[in-house]
């Protein structure tokens, strides 16, 4: 069994590679290409320059933010916004609350919606398409619609104020089990009827063969969720009373509103919650690319 499924994920590994383009080859620098480049350019400033300035504002000597007319750089470069923000809450904490909360419901999201979507997309039982069609119609439904029957699922199960009670609402994603439904359409089935030759089950195909050849598309998706948990607001905001339990989110507009509307404040505020989020595109944005690549869906 270990050699069939090395020899099917070398297999795929070549036909993918095969079907990259060549490295070293650089492109043709056509009209249409500079001007894609040249638009792609401008966007990216224009998604910039609003950090740069909250960035720069978050520097500021308090005061000097709201003067007019407005300036980029203060008299002074001060950390003292930062320092009052770090004082007024429990940032550590806050912080190591929303890293777990993330960690764990990326992990919950990738394994749970990858085996609804392999269900969907490799086995054929009665009523597939109709819940199929439930699935995708819960990607219409908008997120708030469900605080209020969550909030009272939550309450009856006892699991407000904790972890798990944050964790488990946002981990059934419609659009994720989309996505995976149609990159594993794409995967040969020639590959699956080898390893069941070899007589494998349906769960160690799913397992041995289906999930390493979704690396790509598998990252994606845990980049994606752990982005949208770590800035998810509302929900934590509701399901959670206790300082102690609050996410980064949460905590930080709790202390914007003990020193009321202060810009400088309010901007290091803002940095100190989105840098992580930065680094961790910084770092895996080669995966996001490829794994949107993989799905199909990017010329849709």
């Amino acid at each position: 069994m270990s050699a069939t499924t090395d020899q099917a994920v070398s297999a795929t590994t070549k036909t993918l590679a095969a079907a990259a383009p060549v490295a070293g080859r650089r492109p043709r620098w056509t009209r249409g290409r500079i001007a894609m480049l040249a638009l792609a350019s401008v966007l990216a400033l224009v998604w910039v320059l609003p950090l740069l300035y909250a960035l720069a504002t978050s520097l500021k000597p308090m005061g000097e933010e709201v003067e007019t007319p407005l300036t980029w750089i203060g008299s002074t470069l001060t950390l003292d916004a930062y320092d009052k923000v770090w004082a007024a809450g429990d940032i550590p904490r806050w912080m190591f609350n929303t890293a777990y909360i993330s960690v764990m419901t990326t992990l919950l999201t990738v394994v749970l919606c990858a085996m609804a979507a392999y269900g969907f997309a490799r086995t054929d039982f009665k009523g597939r398409k109709v819940l199929y069609g439930l699935v995708l119609a819960g990607i219409m439904v908008p997120p708030q619609v469900l605080m209020a029957p969550l909030f009272a699922e939550m309450t009856a199960l006892g699991l407000v104020d904790t972890y798990w009670g944050v964790i488990l609402p946002q981990v059934a994603v419609p659009a994720m089990v989309f996505i995976l439904v149609k990159f594993f359409e794409g995967v040969p089935r020639e590959l699956e009827e080898a390893a069941f030759c070899d007589g494998a089950g349906r769960w160690r195909v799913f397992w041995t063969i289906v999930m390493p050849l979704s690396r790509p598309v598998l990252a994606a998706v845990a980049i994606f969720t752990f982005i949208s948990t770590w800035n998810n607001f509302l929900w934590p905001f509701l399901v959670t009373t206790d300082p102690n339990g609050m996410t980064l989110p949460v905590g930080l507009v709790n202390v914007q509103s003990t020193y009321g509307v202060r810009y400088s404040q309010v901007m290091a505020s803002l940095v100190i919650a989105g840098l992580p989020l930065l680094i961790v595109f910084a770092l895996f944005q080669r995966q996001i690319v490829r794994g949107v690549a993989h799905t199909g869906l990017a010329g849709q």
